[in-house]
């Protein structure tokens, strides 16, 4: 936000209204006198006590004039009002036109319009001078429409124009975009021979910049002004410039006005100041700042407030104080262009400290104070004084400030303070579409969806217009709902109103990704006319989120087709993309995209990467991704634990908490999610207790229900099943389903009969939507031969309308993901990839001493087709066809969807061993690094 929308061009026709009150010859010229208000009052009361006396130095009306005209200066109404009281009482001693009509252009400037009406429609006499006194009270206070009428009265009346009359007019033509009034007003300007008087030009080119025509505005200042030696016409033309964007066009022509030799003023490098909007054009405003302190004008109020400005908005905020502290003088708009400066420079503490100075300073914060701390507030989460800043508004009466209040409202719902938030919206005096747009998106964000949609209802019955920006947070709340009928009767309501905007086009396809109606979503996408990168980014991401990877990657390659460029939120997606596939190669050519469009490996970038180099079965990248980030935050260490969790490394990751509480970063239950991972998947039980109670006793975190899942995991695969047993039955909170699937499936590895019984009845007690748990139940029954009880919890499985989700193995191969299901034989080469896999388990069973684990096959079959089966498992294939398709001593990486059975493990540490490859197996639950013979799991996965 900028300050300095109240500084105006100086304009020879600034004062004209003064100027055109005509000369009385028989009065001495007292304007190199500095008269005071006071002095001026003297003098009117000398007259009237005594008009001989020597203290009167001039005649009554001279008085009166100096009078009127200080108390026009000086925005005296009240004394202006007084003088005219007197006045009526002696106004037949003299001209009653001349001062009328110095007592409408009093009233203008001071913004009483009803008065300067009332003494200009008595006037029963009036010259050009009382037209222009009053067509400027009507611009002076805003009405625009007035001043044309009185303009086109003057016209019917044969009134004949000046060239003061103009400046005023055309003002409020560019007020209205009155641009054909505009054009006819220039054509009668120059019949009357004022088309090249200076500031007749000026105004001219500020009105054609006002229309949105910028073209003529400068046809008008290239031909008309020839010599263009008055600092006027440059700034009205540069800041017409600035007023439409085009700010390399407004400092272009400040350069020229500098080597033309033209001085500049105060408006000139205010103007060429606003015209450097961004960090591109830092080098041009210190540049201007330069200037400025060679002539002298960096002292002046207006351009140091300025440079401020614009030091902030080209992030430079360092500069920006710099130049706030060496101000000698400082007003109300220094103090807050610098707040408002760190505000949007995200420097909220620091905005607070500055807020605070300035009521130590004895500077009272003001409106617009007030909103850039409760944006500031709202923005950092700071409640507490935000309430504080709420009471300050209330004290000093503000709070009723429709805009103070719809701030209010945003920065006590990005507090999650809903009842603050709905009592700040329910006692607004006045409320506008910003207040609803803004209490309902409050509402939709804190996850009150019915309330949210009460308030469309509310709004609907008001008879209010529906944003996009309100269907947006509408569209939240029904994706929170997971409502597909709500969501697609909002569709319809957008499409029936015409609402569909590419804003809102792009929140349908996310949201109907939000509710896996993917079909929806991409029609909506394919709809889209213009499509821009939030279009291609929610796509993206409705595929990354309903598991469709490739489709995404495919996307992505149709995007780079065209001529927008990915952002990175695009690039975040595609690297989750590459994680989801373990595909190494897309993520190193994302990384390379990423490094050579220049964005920084910092924030979410940095997470990214080390999550894909993780996901991808390259924890050593990901360590170099974490090592160059220089400002780490807890995401990052987060994502650097897990990623050594993952792969069995989880003294690494106790090491990496300890550094990263070395380094006063605080843990979350995340970071403790991912250390109990790391721990349970490495055999660490004695730490992984510690670690536990040091989250709920030392951090004082609530542990989750995944956090107690993970601990008897931890405990049930080391084989203290008992112990497990017992903390499950003593938790604070039910245990879950996650808990006592940990608990089964570690009886079954210990094949621990009794205790695995309590877990299933538990489980099937439960009546979970997982399918994955029916399945580890009826895999229990199984391997003890219970094919009724097995039937039976297929039977329930299928009346719960679920499936068991079928095993899926993938691996990369000259940049193509190839995909393979259990006994698949889809692919071109299946024949190929059946013998290759035979000729393999021939050789593991000579050279390795392989043996088919058939026990594993939890189906009610003769042992030939168990074997069948567990030679048609989806990684086999996926290996066999990496055999093939690859060099000899080439790395496979191969992902699973499904945890890896036994025997298959078993069959790649041999593989490992006779193929002389190192052989990569991302399953469900972890990383398994098969090389020599050996996993990286040590066999405890």
């Amino acid at each position: 936000m900028t300050y300095l929308s109240h500084l105006r061009p100086c304009t020879t026709a600034a004062s004209m209204l003064t100027s055109t009150l005509p000369p009385n010859p028989t009065l001495p010229n007292f304007s190199h006198r500095p008269i005071s208000l006071k002095h001026a009052f003297q003098s009117l009361t000398n007259f009237f006590t005594d008009p001989l006396s020597p203290t009167t130095p001039f005649p009554l009306q001279q008085a009166y004039s100096q009078a009127l005209d200080l108390c026009a200066s000086h925005k005296a109404l009240s004394q202006g009002q007084q003088l005219h009281a007197r006045f009526l009482k002696t106004q037949n001693s003299f001209d009653s036109v001349f001062l009328d009509t110095k007592f409408v252009h009093m009233y203008g400037k001071c913004g009483s319009f009803l008065d300067a009406e009332k003494v200009f429609d008595k006037m029963s006499e009036r010259t050009i001078f009382t037209w222009n006194a009053m067509i400027g009270a009507c611009v002076g206070t805003g009405r625009y429409v007035e001043a044309i009428e009185l303009y086109k009265e003057m016209r019917v009346h044969d009134v004949s124009l000046d060239a003061f009359t103009f400046p005023c007019v055309l003002k409020a033509c560019g007020a209205l975009s009155e641009s054909r009034l505009g054009h006819e007003i220039h054509g009668v300007a120059v019949k009357c021979g004022y088309g090249a008087f200076v500031f007749v030009c000026n105004a001219l080119i500020a009105m054609y910049a006002k229309c949105g025509d910028l073209g003529g505005a400068r046809i008008l200042f290239d031909s008309v002004l020839m010599e263009k030696e008055d600092p006027v016409s440059w700034n009205s033309i540069i800041s017409a410039h600035v007023a439409e964007g085009q700010c390399f066009e407004a400092l272009t022509l400040f350069r020229r006005m500098q080597e033309v030799g033209v001085e500049g003023n105060t408006y000139t490098f205010v103007s060429a100041l606003q015209a450097c909007e961004d960090q591109t054009f830092i080098k041009m405003g210190r540049g201007i700042h330069t200037l400025s302190l060679k002539s002298n004008h960096v002292t002046d109020v207006y351009v140091s407030n300025a440079l401020i400005d614009m030091y902030a908005k080209c992030g430079q905020m360092e500069d920006a104080e710099r130049v706030f502290k060496s101000m000698l003088c400082k007003d109300c708009v220094s103090w807050n262009t610098l707040l408002s400066g760190m505000v949007q420079n995200d420097m909220y503490s620091d905005a607070l400290n500055h807020f605070r100075d300035m009521q130590y300073s004895g500077q009272k914060p003001d409106q617009v104070s007030i909103l850039n701390m409760i944006a500031a507030l709202g923005r950092s989460g700071n409640l507490l004084t935000g309430k504080e800043v709420h009471a300050y508004a209330i004290r000093n009466g503000i709070d009723s400030n429709m805009y103070i209040g719809n701030t209010l409202i945003d920065m006590y719902g990005k507090c999650c303070c809903v009842k603050y938030m709905g009592n700040t919206f329910k006692y607004m005096p006045k409320k506008d579409l910003i207040s609803w747009t803004t209490i309902i998106a409050g509402y939709a964000q804190n996850e009150c969806h019915l309330e949210t949609l009460n308030l469309l209802t509310k709004v609907q019955l008001e008879r209010m217009e529906v944003d996009p920006m309100m269907i947006g947070s509408i569209l939240l709340a029904c994706s929170g709902l997971k409502s597909e009928k709500l969501i697609k009767q909002i569709h319809g309501y957008v499409l029936k109103r015409g609402l569909a905007d590419i804003l809102i086009q792009n929140a349908i396809v996310n949201v109907y990704g939000e509710v896996t109606l993917i079909d929806y979503a991409r029609r909506v996408f394919e709809s889209i006319k213009s499509k821009d990168i939030v279009s291609w980014t929610s796509m993206i991401t409705c595929c990354v989120h309903n598991g469709l990877a490739i489709e995404a990657l495919e996307l992505f390659y149709s995007l780079k087709k065209t001529s927008i460029e990915p952002d990175s939120v695009t690039l975040v997606s595609l690297l989750s993309v590459a994680a989801a596939l373990s595909s190494l190669k897309k993520g190193k050519e994302i990384h390379g995209f990423l490094i050579r469009k220049g964005f920084f490996l910092e924030g979410p970038i940095a997470n990214s990467l080390v999550d894909m180099y993780a996901r991808c079965g390259t924890v050593e990248n990901a360590r170099n991704i974490f090592n160059y980030v220089k400002q780490r935050d807890l995401i990052l260490w987060t994502s650097m634990i897990n990623g050594n969790g993952m792969h069995g490394r989880g003294k690494d990751a106790i090491d990496l908490f300890n550094k990263m509480t070395d380094e006063n970063v605080l843990p979350d239950q995340i970071t403790f999610l991912a250390l109990l991972y790391a721990c349970s998947h490495s055999g660490l039980v004695v730490e992984g207790k510690r670690l536990f109670e040091i989250m709920k006793y030392e951090y004082q975190l609530e542990p989750w229900t995944e956090h107690y899942a993970c601990l008897v995991d931890l405990l049930a695969r080391s084989n203290s099943l008992e112990e497990a047993h017992h903390f499950v039955r003593n938790m604070p909170i039910e245990p879950s389903a996650e808990v006592w699937c940990a608990l089964l499936g570690a009886c079954h590895i210990h094949s621990n009969k009794e205790l695995g019984e309590i877990a299933a009845k538990k489980l099937l007690q439960l009546n979970t939507e997982n399918s994955g748990n029916y399945v580890l139940v009826s895999n229990t029954f199984a391997a003890d031969g219970r094919w009724n009880d097995v039937e039976e919890v297929r039977l329930r499985m299928k009346g719960n309308g679920l499936k068991k989700k079928a095993g899926c193995s993938w691996i990369e191969v000259d940049n193509r993901i190839h995909t393979f299901t259990a006994r698949d034989k889809s692919h071109p080469q299946c024949d190929d990839i059946y013998l290759k896999l035979a000729q393999l388990t021939k050789l593991l069973k000579e050279k390795g001493g392989y043996r088919a684990q058939t026990k594993l096959v939890f189906h009610d079959v003769c042992e030939e087709e168990k074997t069948r089966i567990l030679y048609g498992h989806s990684e086999r294939l996926a290996l066999g066809y990496g055999l093939l398709a690859t060099p000899k001593g080439t790395c496979l990486r191969i992902t699973k969807n499904l945890r890896i059975c036994d025997d298959c493990h078993t069959f790649f540490k041999i593989a490992s061993e006779v193929s002389q490859r190192t052989l990569v197996v991302r399953d469900a639950n972890r990383f398994h690094h098969f090389e020599r013979g050996l996993c990286s799991c040590g066999d405890f996965w």
